[in-house]
């Protein structure tokens, strides 16, 4: 499993659009992708324009090639792209171990 950690700077005047936005793409869009497992949103306290979308895959090529290569991924970024202040910085990670209480 693959998670991708995706850091997005939205304009300062749209994030409740943005907040919809995005989980009409999640809902509509991003599930029906070929390994998409989860999604996670979370918004940034100190940096207020600050979004990191948290996304499992199952491998990396699900995310870099299945998804990232399709029709799909034209309809995700159609949605939420115009919000967007700046280009994403997009990461991909591999977990090394993980403690729950």
């Amino acid at each position: 499993m693959i998670l991708e950690i995706a850091s997005v700077e939205i304009l300062s005047d749209k994030h409740t659009e943005f907040e919809k936005a995005i989980k009409l793409a999640v809902d509509t869009v991003i599930t029906k992708a070929k390994g998409f497992l989860d999604f996670q949103l979370q918004h940034g306290i100190e940096q207020v324009d600050v979004y990191t979308l948290l996304i499992h895959w199952e491998t990396l090529e699900d995310h870099t090639v299945g998804f990232r290569e399709s029709d799909l991924y034209v309809q995700w970024r159609g949605i939420i792209g115009p919000y967007f202040a700046n280009k994403p910085e997009v990461d991909h990670w591999v977990e090394v171990f993980k403690v729950e209480k």
